[in-house]
């Protein structure tokens, strides 16, 4: 059976939804992810390529032997630990936000909401045996944020408390306060078809869909000369030929194209207005470098790479032999997995310039999906 986590949430895996979370979030510095074996030995593209760095490690039987090995990953800079369940993905920046500030004030915290229906402590025969106030009933949600120190000694208890449900549990019985934040009623751990379905309306997709509203379709082009003395660069795989494209940095059109398609699809501009070529300092420039960097921008505006389709229009040389090294490329560059990107070869059957082998241009679309969640704000360390 398929982890719940690599459930489909909108075409993409529910863990790829919350890493993006975190991984879009200003004020994280590094993240860490705790996966079966089978994953850390061959994680998704998501997770290779993403915006910051990402360190793997195996997870533990229980929750909490999980978090002392990713833990021992963190950087020694880090101030602040944010733990979140990846069964959540639809956690927000502003969450994110609450729950940092209160544990850099306080120590540790947690999101939470309050109870609206009556609750009842039911005994072993299933009789009630009390009415709790509503009033005092949180119902946990996470992140949980915790100073370094705080964390540190509660995971150290936690050896002596197998027990413990969470981390803030385990806080608790070490004496120190835990403060809790305003939840997220849209936050919810995804554990059966129900929650899904439910996931993917609040997306704004009726269940098993895309809603149209939430999708945006972009369109990129790029032209370059071949002249000699020029590596030829197409989709970050230098092909060997005897000239190369013409440009201010490395021209490679393929990455200039699909630049061009997802940020056009966000409406953040184009590739010009990011990278113009009046600045000295993209001369030469790896161009999947300038297309991480632009999916970056994509992601803060609250986007996701649905897929993206490339043409690559030249007479020589031929592109199916490189075809899915480009795939590979791009898609660690964007962050998304290689059976989302398609690239393919045409010729321009001997027209223009392009027939007569003296440049190559290129085309791209790319479908964007509006996470309905937008990834901004303050945070910390994951």
């Amino acid at each position: 059976m398929r982890p719940k986590q690599l459930v489909l949430l909108l075409g993409r895996p529910i863990l790829q939804w919350s890493v993006e979370a975190f991984v879009s979030h200003p004020q994280v510095g590094d993240v860490v992810v705790a996966l079966p074996p089978d994953l850390v030995a061959d994680p998704p593209d998501y997770l290779r390529a993403a915006l910051k760095p990402i360190r793997l490690v195996e997870g533990g039987d229980r929750r909490q032997d999980s978090v002392v090995r990713a833990f021992a990953l963190l950087p020694a800079r880090s101030d602040v630990v944010v733990i979140h369940d990846a069964a959540r993905p639809l956690v927000t920046a502003d969450v994110i936000d609450r729950t940092i500030a209160a544990a850099r004030a306080h120590g540790a915290a947690i999101a939470a909401m309050p109870a609206t229906d009556t609750v009842k402590r039911s005994g072993p025969d299933g009789r009630v045996v009390d009415t709790l106030p509503r009033a005092e009933i949180f119902l946990a949600q996470t992140p949980q944020a915790f100073r370094v120190d705080v964390l540190r000694e509660a995971l150290a208890l936690g050896e002596r408390t197998p027990d413990a449900t969470d981390e803030a549990a385990l806080v608790e019985r070490s004496g120190r306060p835990v403060r809790l934040v305003q939840g997220d009623p849209r936050n919810l751990k995804i554990t059966t078809a129900d929650d899904l379905a439910l996931a993917e309306r609040l997306l704004g997709g009726p269940p098993g869909q895309m809603n149209a509203s939430a999708l945006r379709i972009g369109h990129g082009y790029d032209l370059h000369r071949l002249v000699a003395g020029r590596r030829l660069v197409l989709g970050g795989v230098v092909i060997p030929f005897d000239r190369g494209l013409q440009g201010h940095s490395d021209a490679d059109a393929v990455c200039h194209a699909v630049t061009d398609a997802i940020l056009g699809a966000a409406g953040e501009g184009d590739i010009g207005r990011h990278f113009p070529d009046t600045d000295p300092s993209w001369k030469d420039a790896d161009s999947i470098a300038l297309l991480r960097h632009a999916a970056g921008i994509v992601a803060a505006a609250g986007y996701g790479v649905v897929n993206i389709d490339v043409t690559v229009i030249a007479e020589r040389p031929k592109m199916a032999p490189h075809a899915d090294a480009m795939r590979r490329n791009l898609a660690r560059a964007i962050g998304v997995d290689p059976s989302q990107i398609s690239v393919k070869g045409k010729t321009n059957e001997g027209v223009g310039s392009i027939g007569a082998g003296e440049s190559i241009a290129v085309h791209a679309v790319a479908l964007l999906m509006g996470s309905g969640v937008m990834f901004r704000g303050q945070g910390a360390e994951k």
